[in-house]
């Protein structure tokens, strides 16, 4: 069995470039009575004398496996689940713990989250579909789960909590104190604790050993600063061990000070820098070009843009701080897609010369090149869109596009769009959304 906390170092200390994200399904001590099932998304044990605490439950397809594999490392009951944030992957394999109690004939454990949490469930069970459909581009396949019909849909049943905290809860499972904190980043129900006897922090979500998801251009609101700041709050208690939902854990005061400080960082870089191009008054596609974090940084395990990237946290900075309105004045009530795309192929001579220009574009390379061939050969399509050499580009130019993108969002969104024109013009399927990155599910 790997030493987790060793290869974690290693990785830090630059000596392998092994992945930090593994799904390996086995259950692993890290510590005195500390235990994590590396999965979809981990699930961090911790023993007292009141039975486990489990931080988080990962995904429901994954519970049972889970359970299974934690059972070989404790017998003792689930006294306590406290959900780290309400993203499926963490709170979808809660029912089988609670049958698991039972059919033992054991209480069903106290379930803790912050109070946001039902307020998720609620708006899941309203956006069921749409939520479908982004897992489907952004991981690939149907959604985690499918109608009858093929529709993607997303799970609308969920454990709730039975207990809820707002800003900081104390609690004493068996006589060992935790700290439950809330702090919005990637969720606004997001907790982190702080277990101060065994120096040690379950931070969730809040570092996912990637560049953080604080920008995911088809979800709800992040928080960059909320993020950072808690991120500080961390670093202020020194901790020795870094318990995170999805990665390797970290051991050593300094190893976690350098990977959250990197972290909070960039976030801090991207809010300062595009606060201050917004209160400049620029627009916001000139606020992409004028803000930029060191190449170098993003060279770093812990903030390769393999999920996330800063391009979209930007654009969530700005929807955060500013609004909808981009700045651009058409845009504001703009014309619809297909009457625009129409009259740029009156204005270039017929769809097929802004099909023609999109494919030269796309052979000549460069990302400023791939950008202008997906506007042109977008507009193509939108001006005939029953023209099956149109949609045949389209696909080329995508997978092209899918090919240079480094995160999973945009490669999902990207090859998702290449295997719909390929069907449009009945090519063989290209390779989706998935490239096999383990992304995290969550919306």
């Amino acid at each position: 069995m790997t030493d987790l906390l060793e290869l974690s170092s290693r990785i830090i200390d630059g000596q392998t470039d092994e992945p930090a994200s593994r799904v390996t399904l086995e259950c692993s001590e890290v510590a005195d009575g500390v235990a994590v099932v590396e999965s979809f998304s981990n699930v961090v044990a911790v023993g007292t004398d009141d039975g486990l605490v489990l931080f988080d439950t990962s995904l429901a397809s994954f519970a049972n496996k889970v359970l299974a594999s934690l059972r070989g490392w404790s017998a003792d009951r689930v006294g306590t689940i406290v959900y780290t944030h309400g993203h499926v992957d963490h709170v979808g394999g809660a029912a089988a713990v609670l049958a698991e109690a039972a059919a033992a004939g054991r209480p069903a454990p106290e379930v803790i989250a912050h109070q946001a949490v039902p307020d998720r469930f609620t708006r899941y069970r309203m956006t069921r579909g749409y939520n479908g459909w982004i897992n489907a581009r952004q991981f690939g396949g149907t959604g985690l789960t499918g109608d009858t019909d093929g529709t993607p849909v997303f799970p609308g049943r969920f454990v709730e909590p039975t207990v809820t905290y707002e800003h900081t809860l104390n609690i004493s499972p068996g006589g060992i104190d935790m700290v439950l904190h809330h702090g919005r980043g990637e969720t606004d129900d997001h907790t982190w604790t702080w277990m101060p006897d065994r120096q040690a922090i379950v931070v969730g979500d809040l570092f996912i050993w990637c560049f953080p998801n604080a920008g995911n251009p088809q979800k709800v609101q992040r928080f960059p600063a909320d993020w950072a700041a808690a991120l500080r709050k961390m670093l202020s208690l020194r901790p020795e061990l870094m318990l995170p939902a999805h990665g390797l854990p970290v051991a050593g005061a300094d190893r976690i000070a350098l990977v959250l400080g990197d972290v909070a960082g960039a976030l801090e870089s991207l809010l300062s820098q595009t606060l201050a191009a917004m209160n400049a008054g620029l627009s916001l596609n000139a606020v992409l070009g004028e803000v930029h974090l060191d190449p170098d940084l993003l060279d770093r395990p812990w903030l390769a843009p393999v999920y996330d990237e800063p391009e979209f946290v930007i654009r969530n900075i700005w929807r955060q701080y500013g609004g909808w309105y981009d700045g651009y004045p058409s845009r504001l009530k703009p014309a619809a897609d297909a009457d625009l795309a129409r009259e740029l192929a009156s204005l270039t001579g017929g769809a097929a010369v802004l099909v023609d220009r999109a494919l030269e574009l796309c052979g000549a390379g460069g990302d400023t090149n791939l950008r202008l061939a997906c506007h042109l050969i977008d507009a193509a399509c939108s001006a005939a869109p029953n023209d099956a050499a149109a949609a045949a580009a389209a696909a080329t130019i995508y997978r092209t596009r899918r090919s240079a993108e480094t995160s999973l969002m945009a490669r999902g969104i990207f090859g998702t769009a290449a295997n719909a024109a390929a069907a449009r013009a009945e090519e063989p399927r290209g390779q989706g959304g998935h490239d096999g990155h383990d992304g995290q599910t969550s919306a």
